[in-house]
Formats: structure tokens, C-alpha cells, sequence
């Protein structure tokens, strides 16, 4: 068992899932609160569909963005990290290309009038 843990935390570097801030945390973790990290990864999974929904009630009628904030919230619900991680590059890309076409839209229109 040890070493399949060993094996499945080494596959989550490699496969860029976490970073060396998962490596500082489970540093935090010792033998009085033993399930540290894993309380710390619930509280982000948590938290972050939290946010996620907020993000999703101040939106301006930004349905991609609002469809990819959805589907990130779902993974996250699901503990699905690779889901989360491409939900959210979804995000970020529907967001940045919202922002560029809106931009445009308005200058456009202020030229106009």
C-alpha cells in the first residue's frame, strides 16, 4: 500500500497536478493532525465551487463563461482534478476572449455615437 501511495504522489508531480506548494503543505501536516492536507484539499475543493457560484451570480449575461464556471463547479464537487484543471483554463480562455470582444463591441459604439 505504502508504495502505491508513493507511487500515485510521484505521478501527481510528474503529470503536473501539483507543484512544490503541495510539497510546503503536506510539510504542515504531522502526527497530531495526520490528515491535514487532506482536510486542506477539501477546504479548496469546497471553497473554490464556492467561488465559482459567486463568480457565477456577478455575471453580466457571460453564458460561455457562466457554462465553463458550471463545469468547473461540477468537477470540483467531484474531487476531479483534471477536470477541474481544464474547466478552468476554459474559464480563463472564455473570459479573456469575452473581454477582448466586449472591449472591441464598446469602442465601436462609442465611435458611433
Amino acid at each position: 500500500m505504502q508504495r502505491q501511495a508513493v507511487y500515485m504522489r510521484r505521478s501527481l508531480f510528474d503529470q503536473e497536478y501539483v507543484d512544490e506548494q503541495f510539497t510546503q503543505l503536506e510539510e504542515l501536516q504531522d502526527d497530531a493532525n495526520p490528515n491535514f492536507v487532506a482536510e486542506v484539499v477539501n477546504l479548496f475543493f469546497t471553497n473554490s465551487a464556492r467561488f465559482i457560484r459567486n463568480i457565477e451570480l456577478a455575471l453580466i449575461g457571460a453564458k460561455r463563461v457562466k457554462r465553463g464556471c458550471s463545469h468547473f463547479e461540477e468537477y470540483c464537487n467531484q474531487r476531479n482534478i483534471d477536470g477541474c484543471k481544464r474547466a478552468f483554463q476554459g474559464v480563463k480562455q472564455e473570459y479573456a476572449t469575452l473581454k477582448s470582444k466586449l472591449d472591441a463591441y464598446f469602442q465601436i459604439a462609442r465611435e458611433a455615437s
